[in-house]
């Protein structure tokens, strides 16, 4: 059975993604070069990005590794990082710079609560910022620009994790005063895993060589390596960069971010529709939640088992998500990937029936 993936990723994807994929392709021929040059050059649009300003990297791994490719990579010896957290996520870039011996501070609101401007201030001895845009804790929208706009004034480096929103919700790399945004293939791109990747301020990116951690992390030389003759530094994932680009095509084709946010939406509205209706209470309240994923409440009747009403929804070809949240029980719902309010409606169904 061909499950259906309600999650934020990896996702469903459609059969000519998955077909993309059903060639093999050498790490230095000329045609995946050329395909390599293509994809970086589309993110950076997508992102409202352009060079000489801007620069894109890819990078092998899941989208936490780019992530800690960033971290590791453009924060010197004597800088610190301020993380911004209200879920998961924020607490996982913690980790990954404490990880690393970086000097991080943080400043944590409810995970049911937005992080705006009045809740933080970059004080001295700051270097860089980072948030995540959307909190797939929870699925709430942080204001990136609002934010953007402090860690502007003070001078600091901003760092956003988009890992979830990027390709779903429009997002302009310069009006936001980002230095760094991540992102990965198997979200609202619709690829599939293999890599993530880097959106960077030239400057920023330049300012960062010979500040690595790592060796495969280093992005500075990863950059380097992919302007120099094209090549990742180690082997790349050339059927997950096939696919991709399949992906990207099929973007343009549903209208590029405004497209596919609409379908999006539309998921989102008819999930949040039928849940009430079947009696499930989400956590957020509606003005501060995306529509990529919706965090639900466990029912308060004593009998609910997460996992068994996980299984028998697998079962039955619908996988959702469990919870992450650090004080409730809930689970999560994601609308985004290759899905339709058709197929929203035959996972309500599902739900319908698993409750019965």
């Amino acid at each position: 059975m061909n499950k259906l993936l309600f999650t934020p990723g990896p996702l469903s994807t459609s059969a000519t993604v998955k077909e993309a994929m059903l060639r093999d392709l050498g790490s230095r021929d000329a045609e995946f070069l050329e395909i390599v040059c293509q994809i970086r050059e589309r993110l950076l649009t997508i992102g409202n990005a352009a060079r000489p300003y801007s620069e894109c990297v890819l990078m092998q791994g899941s989208g936490t590794f780019a992530i800690e490719s960033v971290i590791s990579s453009v924060i010197a010896r004597d800088g610190k990082l301020l993380v911004l957290i209200n879920g998961a996520y924020g607490r996982r870039i913690q980790n990954i710079a404490r990880v690393h011996g970086i000097a991080v501070e943080t400043i944590e609101v409810p995970e049911n609560r937005k992080i705006t401007a009045a809740d933080f201030s970059v004080s001295a001895g700051i270097t860089h910022v980072a948030v995540v845009h959307c909190e797939t804790t929870t699925g709430i929208l942080n204001p990136i620009e609002e934010i953007g706009e402090v860690v502007a004034r003070a001078g600091a480096c901003y760092i956003v994790d988009a890992m979830s929103s990027f390709g779903a919700i429009p997002v302009d790399l310069l009006a936001a005063h980002i230095d760094f945004l991540i992102s990965s293939a198997n979200k609202c791109i619709e690829g599939v895993p293999g890599f993530g990747f880097v959106l960077a301020r030239r400057a920023a990116l330049e300012a960062a060589k010979g500040l690595a951690r790592t060796v495969s992390l280093d992005l500075h030389a990863q950059w380097a390596g992919l302007e120099g003759d094209g090549q990742f530094r180690f082997t790349p994932p050339t059927h997950a960069l096939l696919a991709f680009r399949q992906a990207l095509r099929e973007l343009d084709e549903e209208g590029g971010v405004a497209g596919r946010a609409a379908r999006y939406r539309r998921n989102h509205e008819t999930l949040c529709r039928g849940m009430r209706e079947l009696g499930f209470e989400a956590y957020l309240a509606p003005e501060d939640q995306s529509y990529i994923i919706t965090s639900f409440r466990y029912p308060k009747d004593g009998a609910f088992r997460f996992e068994e009403f996980y299984a028998r929804l697998s079962a039955l070809g619908y996988v959702i998500y469990p919870g992450k949240l650090s004080r409730e029980e809930c689970f999560r719902i994601g609308t985004i990937g290759h899905l339709s309010t058709r197929d929203v409606e035959g996972l309500l169904e599902a739900i319908r029936t698993v409750r019965s």
